[in-house]
């Protein structure tokens, strides 16, 4: 098991190296694992059994949250590939979808004017969901064709879909407690 340490996340689950993952079979894997490296099973092997034990816990636990959020999973793969990802420094991006999310942002900002900003929320939950289940369809599309600079852009535009989705759902939060008080 200590054989761990020296595989890539998706070695790790016993997976091929793709964007298109079984989620179900990946939640399997990683409860098995967990069973087999639990440090509870370790206290009575000693102290340096025990700490490798924490160390393998950590590490399939890290493996299994990169791998089960497509935004972790495409960034991993890009470095598996040899890309360097740094979001925060490639401030390049295709003009057209920066301005698809500025107007997106806009109506996530005024949502709350709607006479129903629950539907509204909902309708652009939708919306954006959709978007973003086509960005992933076209990115595990480029990674199996190694066009890795394509990949890399679809990437960062999963990452801005992703936090929208996250916003609206905290929009949605907000408006339903708002309504209960």
């Amino acid at each position: 098991m200590s054989d761990l340490f020296s595989k890539n996340y998706f070695e790790i689950f016993n997976l091929p190296a793709s964007f298109d993952v079984d989620i179900n079979l990946l939640t399997s894997v990683y409860r098995n694992l967990q069973k087999e490296v639990h440090p509870d099973r370790f206290v009575s092997s000693g102290e340096r059994q025990s700490r490798m034990a924490v160390q393998m816990a950590s590490l399939i636990n890290q493996a299994f949250d990169t791998l089960k959020s497509p935004v972790s999973r495409a960034h991993y793969l890009l470095k598996l590939a040899g890309m360097d990802i740094d979001h925060e420094q490639d401030t390049s991006m295709d003009m057209s979808f920066l301005m698809e999310q500025i107007e997106l942002r806009e109506q996530i900002e005024s949502v709350r004017s709607h006479s129903d900003p629950l539907s509204e929320v909902d309708r652009l939950l939708k919306q954006v969901k959709e978007q973003m289940k086509t960005v992933m369809q076209s990115f595990a599309a480029a990674y199996q064709q190694k066009s890795f600079d394509n990949a890399h852009e679809l990437s960062r535009k999963m990452q801005f879909l992703n936090k929208n989705i996250q916003e609206l759902d905290d929009v949605a939060v907000a408006i339903e407690d708002e309504l209960l008080d």
